[in-house]
């Protein structure tokens, strides 16, 4: 599929991916749209940045053009993904297609959100935590939903979603369309897929396990207390927005004081912020007003901004997956993007763990790595020995001399043993032995008292 036009959908969705500036079709979106608009499952992994989003909604409008009763289901990790969904959504149904829809995610006006929910919504796009806060309330009635999607559906189960996701299928009918994107595949999502999924088409687009081939990666071995300076030098260097990731929320705040105390339009964005100072600080690095955005892996996923040139990893993840979505967050659909990574001694185990996840062979070269590290190390040890003859006859000599000193501590042992030997024979040493007993032992009368000293 070369044009989305080649597609069999309505003329009215054609009309609106014409206008909303959708030309040519991703790899991801040139083969699960036609299996999506037959009806079939699909279990969808491609890397971050393909186009996944627009791979569910073509199909899902379709099929709420045709079917007039029918409701959607999007199911994602973080605000700012369900928010870019619906941003794409809205592009989708203006003009002609007029379908209700509602975003139900944390940090926004539950009254706001009943409202949209009253209009007749039939494309429902949020949050596990906030969808089960409206089942619990009863103001949301998913029985007619014939078409769910669960995106970023490994990031959902990472951050602890499952038993949430497990009790809002329970509302939704058992016949009904599922499309399951992931950008990678752990074990965990194929037992979901193998539950929940009808016989599944089966798509991969690309590595689920590397970065973008044009993404240029870097790594900068650094002292802790060196860090920040050498951020100052890298912002300085580099040219357009930079998106910089920490591992806490407190990290974010304190790089973003210290970046605009020495002059630098900086923003951070992490769990802590309310939806509507979220929603601001992207807008302002979206349009160029904030240069440097400082993130917590919340912002690893869901964040689609094509003007991120540059993406540095101040602290690296929690997750190795995790890194591969930090990447992901440059090079947008076909662009060239950079990554730096800077790197301590104690990042030595976790990046030991993203090499593995990104380089299938890295066992083999750890191996081989620690096989030399044995030579040399063997190598240097004899090296130590054998470096200068002086030392060996050094050690000859303190060999000597601890020798010698043994033999002196044995002859005045020998000597003392002796001596106490010839006391025991000698009956002098005996009554003396004896006496000293007697003494010890010796017994006073009943009546004895000592005699208070009295002064004349």
């Amino acid at each position: 599929m070369k044009n989305f036009n080649e597609l069999d959908i309505e003329n009215k969705l054609k009309n609106s991916i014409k206008y909303s500036n959708f030309i040519t079709p991703t790899p991801i979106q040139s083969q699960a749209i036609p299996i999506a608009l037959e009806g079939k499952d699909v279990l969808g992994t491609a890397q971050t940045g393909t186009g996944k989003t627009l791979a569910f909604t073509i199909p899902l409008i379709n099929k709420l053009i045709i079917n007039k009763n029918a409701m959607a289901l999007i199911i994602c990790p973080t605000r700012e993904l369900a928010s870019q969904v619906m941003g794409t959504i809205s592009k989708l149904t203006l003009g002609d297609i007029r379908i209700g829809n509602a975003l139900l995610i944390g940090g926004e006006s539950m009254q706001k959100q009943l409202r949209q929910l009253n209009k007749r919504a039939r494309i429902i796009v949020g949050t596990p935590g906030r969808i089960n806060d409206h089942l619990k309330r009863k103001s949301l009635n998913l029985t007619r939903v014939n078409y769910l999607v669960l995106d970023e559906t490994d990031r959902m189960l990472d951050m602890g979603f499952a038993p949430q996701i497990e009790i809002i299928l329970k509302f939704i009918p058992k016949e009904h369309q599922t499309l399951l994107f992931s950008a990678t595949l752990p074990s965990n999502i194929l037992k979901i897929s193998e539950k929940y999924l009808k016989k599944p088409e089966r798509i991969s687009v690309g590595s689920v396990s590397t970065p973008i081939d044009k993404i240029k990666q870097e790594t900068f071995q650094i002292t802790p207390d060196k860090k920040y300076h050498e951020l100052i030098n890298q912002l300085v260097e580099r040219q357009g927005s930079i998106l910089v990731f920490v591992k806490t929320k407190h990290g974010a705040d304190k790089i973003v004081k210290r970046l605009k105390y020495d002059a630098h339009s900086a923003e951070a964005i992490h769990g802590n912020l309310r939806q509507s100072k979220r929603d601001r600080v992207i807008r302002g690095f979206r349009s160029g007003k904030n240069r440097i955005l400082v993130a917590t892996d919340v912002a690893a996923r869901g964040l689609d901004i094509p003007l991120i040139q540059h993406v540095i990893n101040y602290d690296l993840p929690q997750v190795p997956e995790d890194y591969i979505h930090r990447v992901g967050r440059t090079g947008r659909a076909g662009k060239e993007g950079s990554a730096l990574t800077f790197l301590t001694n104690n990042d030595r185990g976790m990046w030991r763990e993203i090499q593995k996840l990104i380089n299938p062979n890295f066992k083999l070269e750890e191996i081989f790595n620690k096989k030399s590290n044995k030579k040399n190390k063997k190598y240097k040890k004899r090296g130590k020995s054998f470096k200068d003859s002086r030392n060996r006859d050094d050690s000859r000599n303190n060999k000597k001399k601890t020798k010698f000193k043994n033999k002196k501590f044995k002859k005045f042992k020998k000597f003392h043993t002796d001596n106490l030997e010839k006391q025991g024979d000698n009956p002098d040493s005996r009554k003396k032995f004896k006496f000293k007993k007697k003494f010890k032992n010796r017994k006073r009368p009943r009546n004895f008292s000592f005699k208070k000293f009295k002064k004349n």
